[in-house]
């Protein structure tokens, strides 16, 4: 049951056995339905997830009431709104289930109680943190400097196989372009 979710903290970090288990008596499981939120724009993000199965999005919607992707977190990823709940203030983004999803959850305060019982965890979050800053800053450059056909084709890099799994207007609404466009580039890579 907890397969990936090991194999991606030892990914970064290497816990002994009593480490483990104490690790994996504070996680929490969640079913979630497709279209369903973990979190809304506004709530306080109180939990940290680990996509065991499906894919989740981090998401805006603005005024007009159009969504946009900032991120796609299908198996084996962590996702949350990382201001939100790193200060504990009201979220500026949504989370929400793209396929029935399984997920793994720390809340706020049993993973600040972890990094000072298992403080290897401290060093795979900061890890994991670093190397969402880095996806973060490229995807931010790749918006500013590349085609849609250019984020397009970063985008099957990154995410093998989603574009199976989602739907046109999800991945247009990561690209930032229309779906009607998005079908353009596709017919366009045929």
């Amino acid at each position: 049951m907890y397969q990936r979710l090991l194999a991606n903290f030892a990914m970064h970090i290497s816990m002994d056995q009593p480490e483990t288990d104490l690790v994996l008596a504070k996680l929490q499981t969640r079913q979630v339905k497709k279209n369903a939120y973990l979190l809304r724009e506004g709530d306080i993000c109180r939990q940290i997830y680990f996509v065991n199965e499906g894919c989740l999005r981090l998401f805006h919607t603005d005024s007009k009431g159009e969504d946009h992707n900032v991120l796609f977190c299908p198996e084996n990823w962590w996702i949350n709104d990382m201001a939100s709940f790193s200060g504990q203030q009201p979220a500026f983004y949504n989370i929400g289930a793209l396929e029935d999803s399984e997920v793994f959850f720390f809340s706020y305060d049993e993973l600040e109680a972890l990094y000072l019982t298992v403080p290897k965890l401290e060093r795979f979050f900061r890890i994991l943190i670093q190397n969402g800053f880095y996806m973060y800053q490229r995807r931010v450059t790749a918006n500013l400097s590349l085609t849609a056909e250019e984020r397009y084709a970063r985008f099957s890099r990154q995410y093998p196989g989603l574009e199976q799994r989602i739907t046109q207007k999800q991945i247009a609404a990561y690209l930032g372009i229309t779906p009607a466009f998005l079908s353009m580039i596709r017919g366009r890579k045929s």
